[in-house]
């Protein structure tokens, strides 16, 4: 149900942006002045190109689509929006459920010139479908696990064509919140621009190896931190967009709310086996994402018989805007807070 709504909104949005002239005639493929414009969708994708074209002989002229601090589950699409990708050289995005909107406006444009990149089509079989664990709220569209599990299919069982079929699965767009992805991810980045700016491809791999070496770095201390933990599962009192990075160290999970859902309140009884959870394990922390208001997760807490776990939060980057960006932070930054989190929410 979620995804029909999701497809019929979003081409009614790009249907009602097209109408008010939004799409623009096909674009050159670069300036006279041999300007490169690439457009991305959220923070970490946006922080990601800039690390591979810094230093660039070319001029990169480069936009960050959701720039307002609001999420890719509400983001509404403005006519500029459109343009933007309708006159770059490049669009590189998530591709989720939630960008509806964004193959939309992939398919209407015509401009042979553009080159588009979705990254959860990109990962391939490295794609993971949304779960239900148990103890979670369901959307009515999905069916309640029963029980806890993390027994995924292997990679030869997956058979997808992301968005084609109606009934058909729906992926967990949270590709970015793995260290491990975003290596995979980087490189199919670096070598896209360099198929745009061949000129300068020797500079955009560099930097894509330069930059993959601190990821491993920091994949390396994620293990660590898993490896020395006297817990190996975590517990949001919230969404849960963090299914790759659990997968990725191979933790266990219980949530109030699948990833990309929408709902704000949970049941009494989601609540009840939440806290019962956290009793059970020994948990010592319960989760939120940012711009939380954490009112689940000290429900959670009071429900529990010793009451005094503490609140942690995890960043999942989809409020962080260009201002962040002119502060310092970075995907790496955020990802390594992002470890220090996990550490104490697993001890």
């Amino acid at each position: 149900m979620k995804k029909n709504i999701i497809k019929i909104a979003s081409a009614l949005i790009f249907a009602a942006l097209v109408a008010g002239g939004a799409v623009a005639a096909p674009a050159k493929k670069n300036a006279s002045d041999g300007t490169v414009k690439i457009v991305t969708d959220i923070f970490p994708v946006y922080d990601w190109v800039r690390e591979i074209t810094k230093n660039s002989a070319a001029k990169i002229d480069l936009t960050l689509l959701l720039d307002n601090g609001v999420d890719l589950h509400s983001y509404q699409p403005a006519v500029a929006d459109v343009a933007k990708i309708a006159e770059c050289n490049f669009f590189v995005y998530v591709g989720g459920e939630s960008e509806g909107w964004m193959d939309d406006a992939c398919k209407e444009i015509k401009n042979k010139n553009s080159v588009v990149l979705k990254l959860l089509d990109s990962l391939g079989d490295a794609a993971k479908e949304e779960e239900v664990v148990e103890g979670m709220e369901a959307d009515h569209d999905h069916e309640s696990a029963g029980e806890h599990h993390h027994e995924h299919e292997s990679a030869g069982e997956h058979h997808h064509e992301h968005g084609e079929d109606e009934e058909g699965p729906e992926y967990d767009e949270h590709i970015w919140l793995s260290v491990k992805n975003a290596k995979i991810l980087c490189n199919t980045i670096a070598e896209k621009i360099a198929e745009i700016d061949p000129k300068n491809a020797q500079t955009y791999r560099a930097n894509a190896a330069a930059y993959n070496a601190k990821l491993s770095i920091l994949d390396a201390q994620y293990q660590k931190i898993v490896d020395a933990a006297s817990k190996k599962t975590v517990l949001f009192g919230d969404r849960f967009p963090f299914r790759y990075l659990v997968d990725d160290y191979g933790l266990s999970y219980y949530a109030a709310f699948v990833g990309c859902s929408a709902e704000t309140e949970a049941s009494f009884k989601t609540i009840l086996f939440l806290a019962k959870k956290v009793d059970e394990l020994g948990i010592p922390a319960v989760l939120t994402i940012e711009k939380s208001d954490g009112k689940i997760a000290k429900t959670i807490i009071k429900n529990t018989k010793a009451k005094n776990q503490k609140i942690l939060t995890l960043d999942s980057m989809q409020s962080t805007t260009s201002n962040d960006v002119k502060k310092g932070v970075t995907y790496l930054s955020i990802m390594t807070k992002n470890a220090d989190v996990l550490k104490s929410a697993l001890q």
